[in-house]
């Protein structure tokens, strides 16, 4: 019996692990994953705006007070 209900889940395969040996992919895979790693770039850098400009209006919001 699983202790989670996620437990169960097949994990997703990873598309691309950082560091991991890049010897066997073909041109076609490298841009693949340079396309994929652009994508998480701009998903990463938008998450930070957004956490970035909620802190700064909480901080604004306490310092007027």
């Amino acid at each position: 019996m699983a202790m989670f209900a996620d437990d169960d889940r097949p994990k997703p395969k990873r598309l691309h692990e950082i560091g991991c040996d890049l010897t066997f992919l073909s041109a076609a895979e490298l841009e693949e994953r340079i396309a994929l790693l652009h994508e998480e770039i701009e998903r990463l850098k938008t998450e930070k705006s957004s956490k970035t400009s909620s802190r700064s209006a909480a901080e604004g919001f306490f310092k007027s007070k």
